[in-house]
């Protein structure tokens, strides 16, 4: 496989591409915030079983985003790490305003 991205800076471009749709971008914006709800109640309530979630619920919204609206196949299956951190940059720039749920982007 060619990583051609060689650094998360010069992957987080690409990301903000493959994620334009409103919809999308909300939905990844509730299984991001469902990520770290699940995972501080894990550990507030001693329930580490709740952790199998962690990656269905955050995924799972993120990946019908990509498969329904977007419709381009999630960049994790590819640059796993790149796309999680970039996911999580999106999700604390959407948060202070540095990005919008509607992306200023072109649509594809």
């Amino acid at each position: 496989m060619e990583n051609r991205f060689k650094s998360l800076k010069e992957f987080y471009p690409f990301y903000l591409s493959e994620h334009q749709n409103k919809t999308s971008r909300i939905l990844h914006f509730i299984g991001t915030t469902f990520f770290f709800v699940l995972i501080i109640l894990a550990f507030v309530l001693s329930k580490y079983w709740i952790l199998f979630f962690v990656p269905i619920v955050g995924y799972g919204f993120a990946w019908i985003g990509h498969f329904f609206y977007e419709k381009n196949k999630p960049a994790t299956f590819q640059y796993p790490f790149y796309s999680l951190a970039s996911d999580f940059i999106l999700y604390f720039d959407l948060i202070l305003g540095k990005q919008k749920f509607e992306s200023t982007q072109k649509q594809k």
